[in-house]
Parts: C-alpha cells; structure tokens; sequence
C-alpha cells in the first residue's frame, strides 16, 4: 500500500467552534497513525500557538505561518521569512495609520503597541494573551509571518502600497501578512517532497480563505460543513459541520482508516 498523508487546518477542521479538540477527532488520528498514515497540521499559526495540540495528537509535521516554515517529522525541511526591508516600509505606514501589528518568529510573537483594542479582540478569538512589546523585534529575527491590525477595506490600500506581501483576512481586525506567493500549497508541496508521498495519496482538511489553495493542491480536498463557500467550491468532498463529527466522517468514508472502529 502506498503511503499516505493527511493536512488538517486547526481551527474549525481539528478544534470545534468552541476552540476545544474533540476526544473523537483524538481517537481518529491516532487510528490514522497506527494504520501507518503521516498526519501532519497545515495551519497559518505559529508553531508555539499549538504546541499543545501537537502533544496531545503526537504529531511531529506540520505547515506553519500559512506555509512559511514547514516541519516533516521533527526536521524543518523549508523556511521562507519575509523581507525585513519591505516590512520596514509595511510597518511605516502602519504606524502613520495608527493601525499596530504583530511579529512572529517561530518561537515567540511580539506586538508594536501596547494595550491595542484590535489586538485584544484577534488574538483573545484564539484564546491567545496580548504578546510582550517590541516594536523593533522585526530588526532582530528571520520572521515568517506579522499580523496586521485593521478594519474592512483598509487593507487595500497596504496591498498597493507593498506588492511583495500577500494579505489574507482571518479576523474582523486582523490581517495575516505573508511572503508574496507563500501559502499552505507550497507548504504541503515541500513536506510531500521531503515524505516521498506521491500528490495522488495526499489528503487536505480545512474550512477558511486560507485553506483554499491547499485544499485545491492536495490529491483529495476535503471542506467541513462549515467551511466557506469558497473553500466549498474547490474541494473534492464536503463533510458535515465540525461541531457534528464532520472530520471523522469524512475520514471514514474516503477509506482513509483500514478499520471501521467508529459506528
């Protein structure tokens, strides 16, 4: 049997809308494991945002940063920072707007601003505390993503002021900022590559506007039932909502599992 891989997306595919990660989705990727399935997380978070879902699911791959930094069984195989001159012009004109912004390495984020309503509301979404400050962490480390904080249409005017970054909205009050080009399909590509997994045995699991290239990139695309119209539309399978086992559903009917375990 050729060996397979699994992408799943965090939020809304492994966590339920109420951020918590199900003992069936637990269950269902440990049979995955076992029947010799590499699962890895596809997500646009830093990896020290979910370690502890990395723990709990024993899973050493993943697609970080929307597919900046990427991780095969422990081993990052491939790292696409973002330009520190361009993101010095970004950041300019974020502080000329009073719009504040977040740095992320892979290890660590740190905030431009203190005590930023925007910043609170994102990240409390996530269940993450507002970061340390430090405006000048940007000239310090190889960042693979920033968060930039702003309302609706005033992220167009960021898109042509710096055409080297892609910007994808994930919150009300938050944009995702990312090497031009980057996302989670050229992620997963480097970690087939590096698995040796051909693209027809190649999974992908999501719901959000980021989850839409990967889904459409992967063997077999998979929306949950709470995914996006967007994403819907370029998947190869819809499940069911999160919230009713759609993850579990949609791994049992593809023949992912050798067993049927689940009733």
């Amino acid at each position: 049997m050729n060996k397979k891989i699994a992408f799943f997306d965090i939020d809304g595919t492994l966590l339920n809308h109420q951020k918590e990660l199900p003992v069936e989705t637990i269950q269902v990727i440990k049979e995955l494991q076992k029947s010799g399935v590499y699962c890895a997380i596809a997500t646009g978070r830093a990896p020290f945002m979910f370690k502890d879902i990395r723990e709990t699911l024993n899973i050493e791959s993943y697609v970080s940063f929307n597919g900046q930094y990427v991780v095969f069984e422990g081993r990052p195989v491939y790292k696409n920072p973002l330009s520190i001159d361009h993101l010095k012009i970004l950041f300019s004109e974020a502080q000329k707007n009073n719009h504040p912004m977040v740095f992320m390495n892979h290890e660590e984020m740190k905030a431009s601003h203190s005590e930023q309503h925007y910043i609170n509301e994102s990240l409390g979404s996530l269940h993450f505390s507002y970061p340390e400050i430090d405006s000048t962490f940007y000239n310090k480390t190889d960042l693979y993503q920033s968060l930039l904080f702003c309302e609706g249409d005033e992220i167009e005017e960021y898109r042509k002021l710096n055409l080297d970054f892609d910007y994808i909205r994930w919150h009300q009050f938050s944009c995702d900022v990312l090497p031009k080009g980057g996302s989670k399909a050229e992620g997963i590509k480097q970690m087939i590559e590096s698995a040796g997994v051909a693209l027809e045995d190649t999974y992908a699991f999501g719901d959000g506007l980021n989850d839409i290239e990967m889904i459409r990139e992967a063997g077999t695309g998979v929306a949950m039932g709470n995914a996006v119209p967007e994403t819907k539309a370029v998947s190869d399978y819809v499940t069911a909502d999160v919230n009713e086992g759609g993850l579990v559903k949609a791994i049992k009917e593809l023949g992912l599992l050798d067993n049927e375990y689940i009733k």
